[in-house]
């Protein structure tokens, strides 16, 4: 059996690959202090006043497994700590709170050492991922905002 059609391949920029993706869609980038402050909340037990400590353990040692550094200074749509964020969860209205690595904060803060506040980190506005609820549930979290509180701008 003789090959009569023999079928070149691309070459150069003629090579695509079939799913390109611009690198700032994809995953989740976190700042060095706030790499900093997951591994600070992890060390220090941070996360023992959280529903389901061994889950949220879990998912910040994914996150800082999985995500990339973050430029610095911090792109102003990106989700790090002392940001106000305004988010929605699977078609729940509009909510917002100032993003904290502390583990107990007060009214309006979202704590990283919560499922909802290590989902939200090294996000983006617009930005959608699942978020793991503690009753087990899958939901999907929208960024709709971020802005630096006001006195991050003036520091």
């Amino acid at each position: 059996m003789t090959i009569t059609r023999i079928t070149q391949l691309p070459t150069g920029r003629e090579v695509r690959p079939p799913f390109r993706r611009a690198a700032a869609q994809t995953g989740f980038r976190l700042t060095v202090d706030d790499r900093l402050g997951i591994e600070q909340l992890l060390r220090q037990e941070g996360t023992r006043s959280a529903p389901n400590p061994p889950l949220l353990n879990g998912l910040l040692r994914h996150k800082l497994r999985i995500s990339r550094g973050a430029q610095e200074p911090a792109s102003p749509d990106l989700v790090v700590a002392g940001r106000h964020v305004t988010y929605m969860i699977s078609g729940e209205g509009a909510r917002s709170g100032v993003l904290s690595m502390n583990p107990v904060p007060g009214a309006g803060y979202v704590p990283v050492a919560s499922l909802l506040g290590a989902t939200l980190i090294g996000m983006r506005k617009l930005q959608k991922v699942p978020l793991l609820r503690d009753d087990g549930q899958i939901d999907v979290v929208v960024v709709l905002d971020v802005k630096p509180l006001p006195d991050r701008d003036a520091a």
